[in-house]
């Protein structure tokens, strides 16, 4: 259940919020790796002070915030990783933050966000409609939505990773290969990156934003959508702020399976040295399976990597 949000999201907006995060934050690397033969670069967003990429959208959010929206908080939805830069970011504005969360999310995830001093309130997933509970809770306490991906701020700010990428580059790329949930990475990189190809990448069985694409109108995820590890991606549908940047913006994109998730983690472990959850690995996954078209200016997204231990090492040591 979307709210309409009071503005788009624009260009501008992505140049401003990239003033921002620079006051705050240094850029993560962008670095060489070969792929199928072809020189291509990887922007480590696992690296971020929160492990993902959401921090940059998470303060653009909340540091816009007038000084009686502090008062009464933030309240936001996510299964981790936009709840970690949400309390990050509320932690350093001296402000309430309330994330709902699913029961099912990762362990790692939950307890991060509690440490960062966020209250969670948890939720079932499937069965229960998290963006409901949420505006609920904006409702009874006058606080502010700042939604993981259907949130103009919340684009505008994870764009600046292109306004970074530029930067390092020297131009705009080619292309930009980009994990794909609900869309507010692939929309905040078109608008930064306007003459750049933007190429999602969705789990299988939640390709949600490349059906609607491709069909001009918003589709949700099947009723039948499997499970996945991508908790970071499991979103059941775009919203319409989103869909407005993406259409006609952006690539055709493509879904990634479990097993080509795997491949990726063990890939960016053993010839890059990083760290990936299953969801901050999917655009290397489409890249190393073949699936995306691939050019020396092609620049990869690691959008996160925060994974437990064990998880980590059953992965790294499985050989499928």
């Amino acid at each position: 259940m979307f709210r309409e949000s009071p503005r788009e999201p624009t260009q501008a907006g992505v140049i401003r919020a990239a003033a921002k995060i620079r006051e705050i934050l240094p850029p993560t690397p962008l670095l060489p790796v070969e792929i199928r033969g072809v020189r291509c670069w990887v922007k480590a967003e696992n690296l971020q002070p929160i492990g993902a990429f959401k921090i940059r959208g998470a303060w653009h959010r909340l540091s816009d915030l007038s000084a009686d929206e502090r008062r009464n908080g933030v309240v936001a939805v996510s299964s981790g990783n936009h709840a970690q830069g949400v309390a990050w970011a509320a932690r350093r504005l001296a402000m309430a933050a309330t994330i709902v969360m699913p029961r099912d999310a990762p362990q790692v995830k939950l307890d991060a966000t509690r440490a960062m001093g966020a209250e969670i309130v948890l939720y079932e997933r499937p069965g229960e409609d998290r963006d409901a509970i949420a505006n609920a809770l904006c409702d009874a306490r006058g606080a502010v939505f700042a939604h993981a991906y259907a949130d103009p701020w919340v684009i505008e700010g994870q764009g600046t990773a292109g306004i970074e990428i530029c930067s390092q580059l020297g131009r705009q790329p080619a292309a930009i290969v980009a994990c794909c949930g609900g869309g507010g990475l692939a929309a905040g990189l078109a608008l930064a990156c306007p003459d750049t190809r933007i190429y999602p990448v969705e789990p299988e069985g939640w390709d949600d934003v490349a059906r609607s694409l491709a069909a001009g109108e918003i589709l949700p995820v099947g009723p039948d959508a499997p499970k996945t590890a991508c908790d970071a991606l499991q979103t059941p549908v775009t919203a319409p702020v989103n869909f407005a940047v993406l259409y006609g913006r952006i690539e055709a994109g493509c879904s990634v399976s479990e097993a080509e998730v795997r491949a990726a983690q063990r890939y960016a472990f053993s010839t890059l040295k990083l760290v990936l959850e299953p969801g901050g690995a999917a655009a290397l996954a489409a890249c190393i399976a073949g699936k995306i078209p691939l050019d020396e200016d092609t620049v990869i997204m690691l959008t996160g990597g925060n994974t437990d231990a064990a998880s980590f090492a059953r992965v790294i040591g499985s050989a499928d």
